[in-house]
């Protein structure tokens, strides 16, 4: 296979694995890493390397739209990307001390809890009490609900910061965008609205993967080679699924997906243990 047959089967997956991972709110990185690591055979450090050069592009991409309609909370993403990005560089810190079994065991774990997550049905929380942490960071706020605002408070602070540090760590050890952990920190710990806490996550997770990416650039890990098929391919099909989600039932290619990573996970589990990677 040549450089211009494995750049062009690489976008394509990668715009498969943008595509897939916009309908779930997961990303595409929870694909990616396996895709390059299974299929292609690419040291799992340097998918990690393109994978979260991937995420800084479609977090950019989507998130200032979001903010623009309003769904986002700028005080909380800034608040928990102090958490986040300390995480992000810990995990960066520890993938290049870590054995690869290792890390392909511990993505193998986190893509079937990403794989339970999928498919969950989420309600909004309009908390009446909002912790006195929240009052006093200013962290409650509100969002538009068919033309109006919906209040909405925030609890939990401390808990909801401490799951985002490890959802930072994971990031930044995998190359993934951690969203499965992030809505759990927001959603059900700080009890957030789905729709703000998916797109708080959003607008967070491109500053996370930023502050591990200098790391595996730094090392050596950030191939362009690698990075800029991937980085199009996922942009391209985020775009594509984030417009399909609009008019589409997802239920079924929720299903799918979940079938897919839970299959890409014990595969990397797999690999792990027998040393393959």
């Amino acid at each position: 296979m040549n450089t211009v047959e494995f750049t062009a089967i690489l976008g394509a997956g990668s715009l498969v694995a943008g595509f897939l991972g916009a309908l779930t709110g997961l990303g595409g990185g929870v694909v990616i890493v396996p895709l390059l690591t299974l299929a292609f055979g690419v040291d799992i450090h340097y998918a990690i390397g393109a994978s979260l050069v991937s995420v800084i592009a479609t977090s950019s991409g989507s998130a200032a739209a979001y903010v623009k309609e309003g769904f986002s909370n700028i005080r909380i993403g800034m608040f928990l990307e102090i958490a986040t990005t300390i995480g992000a560089l810990c995990g960066a810190f520890l993938a290049t001390r870590t054995p690869t079994a290792a890390i392909a065991i511990i993505f193998g774990l986190v893509l079937l809890y990403s794989a339970a997550m999928s498919n969950r049905k989420r309600h909004d929380h309009l908390a009446q009490q909002p912790d006195p942490l929240a009052n006093a960071l200013r962290l409650n706020g509100s969002y538009p609900v068919d033309g109006a605002a919906q209040h909405y408070g925030v609890r939990h602070v401390p808990l909801g910061f401490g799951i985002m540090f490890g959802a930072g760590t994971l990031s930044g050890l995998l190359g993934i965008g951690s969203g499965a952990v992030k809505v759990l920190a927001m959603d059900e710990a700080m009890q957030i609205p789905f729709k703000v806490s998916t797109t708080t996550s959003n607008f967070m997770i491109g500053v996370t993967a930023a502050a591990s990416a200098g790391v595996y650039l730094s090392r050596g890990y950030i191939d362009p080679t690698l990075a800029m098929p991937v980085t199009l391919g996922v942009l391209a099909g985020s775009l594509l699924g984030a417009r399909y989600l609009v008019q589409a039932r997802t239920h079924v290619l929720r299903i799918l997906f979940a079938i897919v990573i839970a299959f890409l996970g014990l595969e990397m589990i797999y690999n792990g243990f027998t040393g393959r990677l």
